[in-house]
């Protein structure tokens, strides 16, 4: 069942894991637009960043900002597929997906590719 515009809404075992640990970090999540975002940010009652905007179209964060949130440790996970398209959102916002599936480890919780931005792959940020 779709919520607010079509906002999928995560299963149990992905809320749980995005509601731990919340209070470390400004966002729990981020995803390429709004649409995205919602759902998962209804579900936890937390802050989840809408990569792009309201559709994801806008330049910001650019992928130097991103960078900068995820070695402060601002950001907790990037969160892909359920509805998320690699060739969707703007330039910035495909360079950022592109950054985080290079640089850190993709796993699948509730049927959403979730990457963990606390533990890049291989050590390096």
């Amino acid at each position: 069942m779709g919520g607010l515009l079509d906002a999928r809404t995560p299963d149990a075992e992905l809320v749980a894991l995005l509601t731990a640990d919340a209070a470390d970090h400004t966002w729990v999540g981020a995803t390429v637009g709004s649409n995205n975002a919602a759902g998962y940010q209804l579900a936890t009652e937390l802050p989840v960043m809408a990569i792009g905007g309201f559709n994801g179209s806008d330049p910001a964060p650019t992928l130097a900002r991103f960078q900068e949130y995820v070695r402060a440790g601002e950001i907790h996970y990037f969160l892909g597929g359920g509805g998320f398209r690699a060739n969707g959102g703007s330039q910035a916002a495909q360079e950022i997906a592109a950054w985080v599936a290079e640089n850190f480890t993709a796993r699948t919780v509730g049927g959403t590719t979730v990457y963990d931005l606390t533990e890049p792959a291989g050590g390096a940020r």
